[in-house]
């Protein structure tokens, strides 16, 4: 089971990736057979390569990561908000989001859910 502080050390360090812009450093806090599911609901992407394409579409909108609240521990799971800034059909916006990440032994991220919908994403 991963330990509190790898949970904590794999948000923020996908915060950061964020904050450089790295699809690279995103995809590699992945494991290899890992999925997103991102927002809840849409086609599941596996594997680091359809994860890779993932973050390299979400970072091309200039997506940056602010944490919102705490970090909430179940098991293998992490759970935190926060918000991703970004523009969005020319327009600045703020989408409210509660990621989980599931994780293994070594502390990558074998599952991660994105909770959000189109009432959370805001002008601004």
């Amino acid at each position: 089971m991963p330990t509190t502080k790898q949970k904590h050390t794999v948000v923020h360090a996908y915060v950061a990736v964020f904050e450089a812009g790295s699809a690279d450093a995103a995809a590699a806090l992945f494991a290899d057979n890992a999925t997103v599911e991102d927002p809840v609901g849409t086609p599941i992407k596996r594997g680091r390569d359809e994860i890779h394409a993932f973050y390299a579409a979400s970072m091309a909108t200039g997506a940056k990561l602010e944490l919102t609240g705490d970090l909430l521990f179940a098991g293998d799971y992490v759970a935190f908000p926060f918000n991703v800034k970004l523009s969005w059909g020319g327009q600045d916006s703020v989408i409210e989001v509660i990621d989980t990440f599931k994780l293994d032994d070594d502390g990558k991220i074998i599952e991660m859910r994105a909770f959000w919908g189109p009432e959370n994403m805001k002008a601004v």
